[in-house]
């Protein structure tokens, strides 16, 4: 059974929305990487002034979140820069499990999204 491919429309719908998440994602991973509202990276004097230990707790708090952010959103980019791949491929919107088209509703909520809600449970409770 021949599978059924997506349109060029919507096609280039998704190829659109892929590129501006990831350059969202590039934004916000270069945004957090510039020292986000931290002391600069001392933990001890700023201006004369001591930094209580609460404070310096925060901002090493704040620096590893945000490097959990960008690891996440690099895993993003990985999978937004496969789903570009598929879309070249004629691949978009098959699950790579069932061969069974994805739904829009789910591509429209991750547009990156390689398996039917269905394969992805099954991923899922085998983990």
């Amino acid at each position: 059974m021949p599978l059924k491919k997506m349109d060029k429309k919507k096609l280039d719908y998704y190829k659109k929305s892929l590129i501006k998440l990831k350059e969202s994602f590039l934004r916000d991973i270069t945004n957090m990487s510039k020292d986000p509202g931290t002391h600069n990276g001392d933990s001890g004097d700023v201006s004369g002034h001591v930094l209580h230990m609460a404070d310096v707790a925060t901002d090493m708090y704040d620096r590893e979140f945000n490097l959990g952010l960008a690891s996440s959103e690099r895993q993003a980019l990985v999978k937004i820069e496969q789903a570009l791949k598929r879309i070249e491929e004629k691949t978009f919107g098959i699950c790579t499990e069932c061969k069974k088209p994805i739904p829009d509703t789910r591509l429209k909520a991750l547009p990156y999204v390689r398996t039917c809600l269905k394969c992805q449970e099954k991923i899922e409770t085998k983990r």
